[in-house]
């Protein structure tokens, strides 16, 4: 946020006001850290970047893609600089289909590694399939299947946290492994419906039948203002905006 273009070529807002700062968003990305787990990346997106400089991000130790769509992959040539970091080639977890993709488009990342210096991104690519739990960099993650209309995306659970975007529905299964959350960051497009995004109405259904202690919404479009959602909505259940710090227990 802003979308490019607008009457001034400043930007176009849609219902979300330019004066505040919380609506300037930039494409959704999440870092999970603590415990006795390493630095845990979820997809790598265009600003991935402007990210890692704005938080302080000093480095990652592994990538979790939750699906191939261009706002979550098109970062991957940074990890060039997280080889250099951690002196290896990143893992880099999907599903067989992501994994295809991102090789088909970034193929020089696939290639050999050329550490130490690390000339170009180098990954590791490791298939997951949902309904898994799987060890990455010492987090135990539960991986779950999303319907986007388009394709399968991932969800993740770790303990009581979890995340979900890039969805419409969710398979009843995936529902079951939602419940007894502490935090739950969810994908939530827009207030009316969309085709392959879950709408707030929707989102809000599911907070009702899962009772997550804290629901945290994400992916928005210029549809959801900052202030607005604020003010409207329930208790439990705010808006993400870029740099926010989740600890969870």
């Amino acid at each position: 946020m802003p979308q490019i273009g607008g009457e001034d070529g400043k930007g176009w807002w849609g219902a979300c006001d330019p004066a505040d700062p919380l609506n300037q968003r930039t494409r959704s990305s999440i870092l999970i850290e603590g415990g006795k787990g390493g630095r845990l990346l979820v997809d790598t997106g265009p600003d991935l970047r402007t990210q890692f400089l704005a938080c302080g991000v000093a480095g990652v130790d592994a990538v979790l893609y939750t699906h191939d769509h261009a706002d979550h992959i098109m970062g991957l040539d940074e990890i060039r600089l997280m080889n250099r970091i951690i002196g290896r080639p990143m893992e880099a977890f999907g599903t067989e289909r992501t994994l295809s993709v991102l090789k088909q488009r970034f193929d020089y990342a696939f290639l050999p590694e050329t550490g130490p210096v690390f000339y170009r991104p180098a990954v590791l690519p490791i298939r997951v399939r949902a309904g898994e739990t799987v060890a990455m960099t010492g987090h135990q993650v539960q991986v779950f299947s999303q319907d986007h209309a388009v394709m399968e995306t991932l969800g993740l659970r770790i303990g009581g946290f979890a995340y979900s975007t890039d969805m419409v529905r969710l398979p009843e299964q995936s529902l079951a492994a939602l419940h007894g959350l502490d935090t739950w960051v969810v994908g939530c497009f827009q207030r009316r419906p969309h085709k392959v995004h879950a709408n707030l109405e929707q989102v809000l259904d599911w907070v009702a039948l899962l009772r997550p202690r804290r629901t945290i919404l994400t992916h928005m479009s210029p549809d959801l203002d900052h202030g607005w959602m604020k003010t409207h909505l329930p208790q439990g259940v705010e808006p993400a905006h870029d740099g926010m710090v989740l600890t969870v227990t």
